[in-house]
């Protein structure tokens, strides 16, 4: 519910903190006082048109800020929001605010962070209906209305069945879709894809070949210089034809005058092993060095295969992947793909089959669900018309249009076949006619002011149950009726008020009677310029503020008054 709203430079407005209780809230002072004003902060808060002309003269900027509790069953619809947004602080919480410029600019905020009209709008939908001159009515949204019937029908289990079996059926004609696709160029398909497995599976590829035949080709074409260098090494390790020493010779030599000093001195036995050592080392190096020189291929032919070969891998790759492991899983994803374009057609005679049954359970569950709609949707213009006689408008009918339509790829009811969304076949508009002879007409359509306003306080009062909107403002409601029915309107609203925040204005003390809170409003003229102010007023300033909503303050009037207020608190105390 709505707690605290402020406004600064609006209008009239200089400067406005109000807070709001729970429960029905009436607002009340003279015509020009600037009641209105205050809603049009409230609808402009909510996201509404925002005009420059409504920033104060000599301001720059107009603000509105609003501070809304948040009650369990609202909070399932904001908070996800909030959250995706990355816009939540309090859960139980939330703060809205917007600012409009005078060169034409507005900001929105919640919880004090930018965002979008649309984000403003989006939440603010959920927590403020305004009823009378505003276009922010929920009831008033087509879309809406078949939303709230089947809040009112309790129709969530066969909703529920409804949206599974529509789930199951797009999942089957998306996979029908798919496959019928890949049937019509199924010659064609099957013919790259035969082309790419052959391919691939004719060149025989090998994990790591790629790296063996570029070791391979580097030997190759690198076969006389490493012949020649191999040579040397082993000529300078191991040469029996040059009469300069090898490195054999000297570490030989080294050994035999080891052992002839160790024959002196036994501690050098050391040394002797280890330069044995080193000659052993020797001689194997000379061996592997041998082997190297003896396995150098100088064979042309050779490289130009290995050549062939990695050219054929490379335009392999620019074709199936970077590696040649990425190409031998291209290969087989090919083949998977040919595998399923083989059974296809066996799949979509079982998706064919899958189709039918889902459809023919759609028609029978969508048929029941239509059903308990019309139903509701009967005992709910019935209710309303009660209510409307109630308020004084005897003769006011409540319809509705629920409608199907045709649609070859529809579900089968009766003799037809119907369109349908995942919501059902129908499609919902009310209906009403606020006087005798005029006819039904849409509800979105009817003109606005006071008969609209009671028609939508007789709607709220049946369909409380199914409004999840926290607070509810009825602007003018009272217009052209009197006493009799405000005493009525008040009632209803204190009725409506104990499962919403009511806030009403009105110029009906018989209305004004029933408010559990009373806010007044009043101009006052300071250096010349005309300033909005409000007070709450406690239960002694209630009743000459009611008198005056008489004409004028009399002991009549005041007597009047102190009736009302009795009567009004002993009948809330009676139903309590």
């Amino acid at each position: 519910m709505l707690t605290e709203l402020r406004i600064r430079d609006f209008a009239i407005i200089d400067e406005l903190a109000l807070t709001f209780n729970p429960g029905f809230v009436v607002l009340t002072g003279e015509t020009g006082a600037g009641k209105s004003i205050i809603i049009d902060a409230v609808e402009m808060l909510l996201g509404g048109r925002a005009d420059t002309s409504l920033v104060r003269t000599g301001a720059e900027v107009a603000f509105v800020e609003g501070t809304f509790q948040l009650e369990p069953s609202i909070k399932t619809l904001v908070l996800p929001t909030l959250e995706r947004e990355s816009l939540q602080d309090d859960p139980d919480t939330v703060h809205l605010s917007r600012e409009i410029r005078r060169e034409g600019r507005n900001i929105c905020r919640v919880n004090g962070r930018v965002v979008t009209l649309a984000i403003l709008s989006e939440i603010g939908q959920w927590l403020i209906d305004v009823h009378g001159q505003s276009e922010h009515l929920s009831l008033l949204r087509v879309r809406e209305h078949l939303t709230l019937l089947d809040r009112y029908a309790d129709v969530d289990q066969l909703k529920s069945s409804f949206i599974n079996l529509h789930s199951q059926l797009s999942s089957v004609r998306k996979e029908l879709s798919e496959l019928r696709q890949k049937e019509t160029n199924a010659t064609r398909q099957i013919e790259f894809l035969t082309y790419q497995i052959n391919e691939i599976d004719s060149a025989a590829l090998q994990p790591g070949e790629e790296e063996s035949l570029q070791e391979e080709r580097t030997r190759l074409a690198n076969a006389e210089r490493l012949a020649q260098l191999s040579e040397q090494a082993l000529g300078s390790l191991d040469n029996d034809i040059d009469t300069q020493a090898s490195a054999l010779d000297l570490i030989g030599r080294s050994h035999k005058l080891l052992e002839q000093l160790k024959g002196i001195d036994d501690t050098l036995q050391g040394a002797v092993d280890r330069n044995q050592l080193v000659q052993d080392g020797l001689v194997d190096l000379v061996r592997e060095l041998r082997r190297y020189r003896d396995s150098i291929e100088f064979n042309p032919k050779r490289l130009d295969l290995v050549e062939e070969r990695l050219g054929l891998i490379q335009d392999l790759k620019r074709k199936y992947g970077d590696t040649i492991e990425a190409i031998l899983i291209s290969a087989r994803d090919a083949q998977a793909e040919l595998d399923q374009i083989g059974h296809a057609e066996e799949r979509i005679e079982t998706l064919v089959v899958q189709e039918t049954e889902l459809l023919s359970r759609l028609g029978e569950t969508g048929a029941l669900l239509s059903q308990e709609r019309r139903t509701a949707a009967e005992n709910l213009g019935r209710s309303i018309e009660h209510e409307l006689d109630d308020l004084k408008m005897a003769g006011a009918q409540f319809g509705f249009n629920l409608s199907w339509r045709d649609d070859p790829e529809g579900a089968p009811v009766d003799d037809r076949r119907l369109a349908f969304t995942e919501r059902g076949f129908d499609q919902l508009e009310f209906l009403v006619a606020p006087n005798p002879g005029e006819g039904l007409k849409p509800l979105a359509k009817i003109a606005s002011g006071g008969e609209t306003s009671r028609l939508m306080l007789g709607l709220k009062g049946v369909l409380a149950k199914a409004d999840q909107t926290p607070t509810l403002i009825f602007d003018e409601i009272d217009q052209g009726i009197g006493g009799r029915v405000g005493a009525i309107v008040g009632e209803k609203l204190w009725r409506l008020a104990i499962s919403h925040q009511v806030l009403c204005i009105t110029h009906l003390p018989q209305l004004a009677a029933y408010g559990d809170q009373h806010i007044k409003v009043e101009k006052m003229v300071d250096g010349g310029r005309t300033l909005t102010r409000t007070r709450s007023l406690n239960a002694q300033e209630r009743i000459p503020e009611m008198a005056t909503m008489f004409g004028e303050i009399s002991d009549a009037n005041l007597e009047s008054a102190t009736d009302l207020l009795h009567s009004a608190n002993a009948l809330k105390q009676s139903l309590a």
